[in-house]
């Protein structure tokens, strides 16, 4: 693949939250700039609630969606009892990416010290779908997306990337 074409990959931005709307959702409207600056196309939007149920229920219909390659989910990542985004990706993951977790909280230590180690953040391969499980904070979606998400998610990246592995998903 040549290093100089940009693949636009189709994303879907899932918020979980029982405190944000559309109005108050800044982590969400932030995945959303991102990926429009990056120049990547936000296929849906989603605002949900804290429960297992639905959280996993809306994972699992955007996984079986073909018109969505990547799913950003940002929220419910903590160790509370309403963070479940874990508990609710879990059964649907073919393959976990333990590097994207370790990634995270090694960067997000150098701003946050070892406050970091409450973070649950992962990433995972569900069917042929990516799926990035951000924490809700607005400097956790800006260091996830600017140090690991959009450099993996651009064909350009060397020596590799998410995007160019994606047809052999």
């Amino acid at each position: 693949m040549s290093e100089s074409i940009f693949l636009p990959l189709a994303v879907a931005v899932v918020t979980i939250s029982d405190t944000r709307d559309l109005q108050t959702d800044t982590s969400g409207a932030l995945l959303v700039e991102a990926l429009g600056a990056a120049g990547h196309r936000v296929a849906q939007r989603h605002l949900i609630r804290d429960d297992l149920t639905g959280i996993r229920s809306l994972l699992s219909t955007l996984v079986a969606d073909p018109s969505v390659q990547v799913v950003l989910a940002t929220g419910g990542t903590g160790i509370t009892a309403r963070d479940v985004t874990v508990e609710a990706l879990e059964p649907l993951v073919s393959k976990w990416i333990p590097g994207f977790g370790e990634l995270f909280r090694w960067l997000s230590y150098a701003e946050i010290g070892a406050s970091t180690i409450q973070s649950r953040a992962c990433a995972a391969l569900c069917e042929k779908t990516l799926v990035f499980a951000l924490p809700g904070s607005r400097g956790a979606v800006r260091l996830a997306m600017d140090r690991i998400v959009l450099p993996q998610l651009d064909a350009r990246t060397r020596p590799c990337n998410f995007a160019e592995l994606m047809p052999r998903f």
